[in-house]
């Protein structure tokens, strides 16, 4: 029998995928639990990572005529109230502040005193305090559209979390706008999701399928909502970002109204779209392998990773001056418009240590240099797409001439690889024993394994998607905006059909 090939996350992802996940994080140093429950500490490659996320975005966002905003943590229950579908969606998961102080309580310790009038909810998202200023910024056409974002942190109170996936309190970003028309308002919901979708593939690397949510999958008061789809590689879909299309709901609880050309009176159409650091977590998850993170170029903290190689002092100036040469000329390089960063490794760990540090951290390229590189006027040169030991020398020149092309080359073939596997685990399926087959028998042997993307017909009967919900726990993930019309049979109940539906397990 074979020995099996030891990697450096264990277990690893055929092995236990939830495991494999948390490891990874830890291994490239991500971000780590937090004393508060259900809370993470995002450490600095981690942080990085969501810093060019942020920078990325938030210029798409100021290119499509956006501006940014900060509005109050706290918001009133009352606020919360004037919404009725909002305040349903979102009871479960509120926290709430009752008090506005600590007291001593004569024992050494503290008591909770001052007691408010009103709670406050603790942000879970924005519509309702945002609402109330922008009753007061809109008052005429003229003040239209309004187009606002946000970059805070929001909290809510989750049963079961993750790291980067599900934590009770998270970053991200909330864009709320304000427009005359349903026709404009959903043109804005529909272009930010695009925006979104050129962000996550250009970017991320990750290939989405991007759709239209169910009714029983809407935002909590919207009218319409639209989502986009990634695969990740336990097979099962992260729902990476959702952009709203709120109609009039929201205008209405808030006030929001202004006075038409004709000096008419009009409630206002309004947005909402949003994306966190689950991004992060979406990483992770579908590009990483068994010895740890995979980071895409275009949103990696550093680059490069240089790693010395050396016996004694004298190879050790002769090898860094000949670094400091290859970084001098590494730094003054632009890669899409953001300086090249380098990380140059001489800590006092063997080299292969230092090597496998770099490789669980997911940094495209490293290099490592030693006398006789120096003396050839060479690298040797790994890359992160590749196997660890896959390894080759490289004239200095031709190395950093060269190197914007070779982080290209990376993102996109991080990017077919995704690309591919999503492909290879989508099915199209009319059969519903076939269907029920595929999300049952598949799981056998890995449980945290689960079948893939399933486009199958489905009637928009809520009872249908609920059946599937409860007999496999598999959701409709969207109806896909390229769906083509064709004649079909709903995979639940046979009824007549115009459109598949994509199902599949989701985070």
């Amino acid at each position: 029998m074979a020995k099996k090939q030891r990697t450096a996350i264990e277990p690893t992802r055929a092995d236990n995928y939830p495991q494999w996940y948390l490891q990874v994080i830890k291994a490239a140093d991500l971000a780590e639990n937090s004393e508060v429950r259900g809370c993470m500490v995002i450490k600095p490659w981690g942080y990085t990572i969501w810093e060019n996320i942020q920078r990325t975005l938030d210029d798409m966002f100021k290119e499509t005529g956006h501006v940014n905003a900060y509005f109050p943590i706290f918001i009133p229950k009352s606020y919360f109230e004037k919404e009725a579908e909002h305040v349903k969606g979102f009871a479960k998961e509120c926290a709430i502040v009752t008090h506005s102080r600590l007291e001593d309580d004569g024992e050494g310790g503290l008591k909770v005193a001052g007691e408010l009038a009103e709670p406050y909810i603790v942000r879970p998202t924005s519509e309702t305090i945002i609402g109330a200023s922008f009753a007061r910024w809109v008052n005429s056409y003229r003040d239209l559209p309004l187009l606002i974002n946000q970059w805070a942190n929001v909290v809510r109170w989750e049963m079961r979390t993750r790291m980067f996936l599900r934590t009770t309190e998270f970053l991200w970003q909330e864009g709320h706008t304000v427009h005359a028309t349903s026709e404009e308002a959903m043109q804005e919901t529909r272009l930010m999701l695009d925006v979104y979708v050129e962000f996550a593939e250009t970017f991320l690397a990750l290939p989405v399928i991007k759709g239209e949510k169910t009714e029983s999958e809407r935002f909590p008061g919207a009218v319409s909502t639209y989502t986009f789809e990634a695969m990740m590689q336990d097979r099962k879909a992260l729902q990476a970002g959702t952009s709203h299309f709120l109609g009039q709901n929201f205008a209405k609880a808030s006030g929001i109204k202004f006075q038409n050309e004709q000096g008419i009176e009009e409630l206002a159409w309004t947005t909402s779209w949003g994306v966190t650091t689950r991004l992060i977590g979406a990483l992770v998850m579908a590009h990483s392998d068994d010895n740890g993170m995979i980071i895409p170029p275009r949103v990696a903290p550093s680059h490069v990773a240089v790693i010395p190689i050396y016996r004694n002092d004298d190879e050790r100036k002769q090898v860094l001056a000949f670094i400091d040469d290859i970084t001098g000329k590494l730094k003054g390089m632009r890669y899409h418009d953001r300086p090249v960063r380098v990380e140059v490794d001489d800590r006092d760990l063997t080299g292969s240590d230092r090597s496998w540090h770099w490789i669980k951290k997911g940094i495209p390229v490293r290099i490592e240099v030693g006398p006789r590189d120096v003396a050839a006027g060479s690298v040797f040169m790994g890359r992160r797409d590749k196997e660890p030991r896959e390894k080759t020398g490289v004239a200095v020149d031709e190395f950093v001439a060269g190197l914007p092309a070779l982080l290209d080359e990376i993102q996109q073939n991080i990017y077919d690889r995704a690309l591919a596997f999503r492909a290879q685990h989508t099915h199209r399926i009319d059969d519903h024993d076939e269907f029920y087959r595929f999300f049952t028998s598949a799981n056998t042997g890995k449980p945290v394994i689960h079948g893939g993307f399933v486009f199958a017909h489905w009637c928009e009967d809520t009872a249908c998607e609920e059946r599937v919900k409860d007999d496999l726990k598999v959701t409709i993930r969207c109806i896909p905006l390229d769906a083509e019309e064709e004649d079909g049979v709903c995979i639940v109940c046979g009824k007549p059909s115009r459109k598949r539906a994509l199902f599949a397990k989701a985070y």
